[in-house]
């Protein structure tokens, strides 16, 4: 029997040095695994950068992934942040077509995605939403046939829930 793919949000505290996200990502690369989304920041300490990444693998391959992984030198620290311990998050900036007949059902869905209107201009808004994986898809779909014109989007960034 096959294993299926999952998707699994891995996050790692690095070294925050010239060249550790390219031994980052040429490992992906060099094994042949798939990064779907890559986001890299800074954390609170300066001398430290958070890396998430989210990629497909089934257990025998996420297995290998993490000890290369932990193999690279200037990594600190790894976690698979896949399960529901994990609050999980996405960004988006969407630019859409904002036609005088159907602002208002964009105003509309803003506020019931508690999305915020950054930009606004005669033909056009740009929204900022947050969410997780399924709320981005949701919005995403309801706002297609009012004319996306472009998005950028973050992909996951996720924290452990602290203990109470």
């Amino acid at each position: 029997m096959i294993e299926t793919e999952e998707k699994h949000i891995l996050t790692m505290l690095v070294d925050n040095k010239p060249g550790v996200l390219s031994r980052v990502v040429g490992l992906f690369s060099g094994k042949g695994f798939n990064i779907d989304s890559l986001c890299v920041a800074e954390t609170i300490d300066p001398a430290v950068s958070r890396i998430t990444i989210v990629t497909q693998a089934n257990s025998l391959v996420l297995e290998q992934i993490e000890k290369q992984l932990r193999k690279l030198i200037n990594v600190i620290k790894l976690r698979d942040m896949t399960g529901p311990r994990a609050v999980k998050r996405e960004m988006a900036l969407i630019c859409i077509r904002a036609k005088r007949e159907s602002r208002d059902e964009i105003l509309r869905l803003a506020d019931i995605f508690r999305c915020k209107i950054v930009d606004v201009g005669p033909q056009y808004y740009i929204i900022e939403a947050t969410g997780d994986r399924g709320k981005m898809e949701a919005l995403i779909s309801l706002l297609k046939p009012m004319g996306i014109k472009k998005i950028a989007r973050t992909g996951s960034i996720a924290l452990y829930r602290e203990p109470d």
